[in-house]
């Protein structure tokens, strides 16, 4: 077998093995600018759209809900019809509260920022199910980490530019001029260009970073909303709790959304992950059995997913990448990484590397 047909088995399972067919839908709401942007760029997206089985008309009512791997594709394969590295940014900084329809109003009204982005963790299943929102303090700062769960189409810079650019804009809507944030952090490679970047987030740009997210100070979190009504919110809330799909997603997705946040920082335990659900440990075992599902097997399954992500990353160490899968010892990532793939990374990256050279490939035994 040649070194090519290693890597292309190598790649096809790194890309389809271990996915599930969750089917995760999002609101259309963060697309509503799409087509302005496409026409911006003089693109007509319709090809593109059929293929995928969307409308011009879905993407314009805020309320339709399509796949969630339609719209990671429809944004990659629109930045690369483009040759525009920033277009999904592009989106997001059309971006208005409105574009959320009656979650808007629930947020508009809350008293503090930090209150308006519990709200946003709370109903975010209502707008997108693969979007996985985590804030923690840190001293007087506090992080806001936004992930997107790997669909069967992955993830991709312009689907994480996209939400975060959108947060970016619900916290300089609510909170004015005054908001700033420290940092802005993306796990990706910066783009030739980073006009677009400082003009969006206003902030320190932190690329091949750990996470995707915001560092922000937490008193600007916490700075009273001077138009804020609780009766307004009160209001808004119990719209909301009757809007179709308002009730929560399943334990599965919920699990995996937890452990593709608490993996990179070495805490995707079952204990951390049952108290970040709000329950013991064996009222989420006997759920995940319920549902045919193994803790342990969902851990794996997401390393497959991030592997593909951090792999693909050249800032990223093989070191650095052991330490973002939970790995403390670099040879249990290897033994890891040769079990699931039957090649060790080192030898992986060298093979990716050939095929990236055009070389000639050389016959192995496998």
């Amino acid at each position: 077998m040649s070194r090519t047909t290693v890597l292309r088995s190598a790649e096809s399972d790194l890309t389809l093995h271990g996915r599930d067919a969750m089917g995760t839908l999002m609101r259309t709401g963060t697309l509503t600018n799409f087509l302005k942007v496409a026409q911006q760029l003089d693109f007509d997206p319709q090809p593109l759209l059929r293929k995928l089985g969307l409308t011009k008309e879905m993407l314009a009512d805020p309320e339709c809900l399509i796949p969630g791997s339609a719209s990671v594709t429809l944004l990659k394969e629109s930045a690369r019809l483009t040759q525009c590295p920033t277009f999904g940014l592009r989106v997001a900084e059309r971006w208005q509260l409105s574009d959320l329809g009656v979650i808007s109003v629930l947020l508009t009204h809350q008293s503090t920022l930090r209150d308006a982005v519990g709200t946003l963790i709370q109903y975010r299943h209502l707008l997108n199910e693969f979007l996985v929102i985590r804030m923690e303090d840190v001293g007087r700062k506090v992080i806001v980490r936004e992930e997107l769960v790997a669909d069967e189409a992955g993830t991709s810079i312009q689907s994480t530019e996209l939400v975060l650019g959108s947060l970016s804009r619900l916290c300089s809507t609510l909170m004015g001029a005054t908001w700033h944030p420290l940092s802005v952090h993306f796990t990706h490679d910066p783009p030739p260009d980073l006009r677009l970047h400082r003009r969006v987030f206003g902030g320190k740009l932190e690329f091949a970073s750990s996470f995707n997210g915001m560092i922000c100070r937490a008193a600007d979190m916490d700075f009273p909303n001077p138009i804020a009504d609780p009766v307004m919110a009160r209001h808004a809330r119990r719209l909301l709790e009757g809007l179709p799909g308002a009730k929560e997603p399943s334990i599965v997705l919920e699990v995996r959304k937890a452990i593709y946040l608490l993996l990179p920082l070495g805490r995707a335990t079952i204990e951390q992950v049952a108290q970040g659900l709000g329950m013991n440990v064996r009222m989420l075992q006997r759920q995940l059995e319920s549902a045919g599902m193994v803790f342990s097997d969902m851990v794996n399954g997401v390393r497959r997913d991030l592997v593909i992500h951090y792999m693909d990353n050249k800032s990223y160490t093989l070191g650095r990448i052991a330490q973002s899968l939970g790995y403390s010892a670099y040879g249990s990532f290897v033994r890891w990484f040769a079990a699931q793939f039957g090649m060790t990374p080192t030898r992986w990256q060298s093979l990716r590397q050939q095929k990236e050279d055009g070389r000639s490939p050389i016959q192995i035994h496998c």
